[in-house]
């Protein structure tokens, strides 16, 4: 039998992108505060991250910037 493909989703396109994050790091301040951390927390993390910082970017060039400052996070 032939095998279906499965179509890629938005997600899986978002989720092939680097993580910024220190999982590490993330997990223990996670743990510190007597809570427990899934794997796909630390993507969903680095996903907003990568949003938050897409809206940066754009802010400092709607000021004719190329620097991205405190005040554009």
């Amino acid at each position: 039998m032939a095998k279906k493909k499965k179509a890629k989703s938005k997600a899986t396109k978002a989720s092939k992108k680097e993580v910024l994050v220190v999982a590490s790091k993330v997990k223990n301040y996670i743990r510190s505060n007597d809570a427990m951390c899934s794997a796909d927390a630390i993507q969903a993390l680095s996903d907003n991250l990568y949003g938050l910082l897409d809206a940066a970017i754009e802010r400092a060039k709607a000021n004719r910037r190329t620097t991205v400052k405190p005040q554009d996070v």
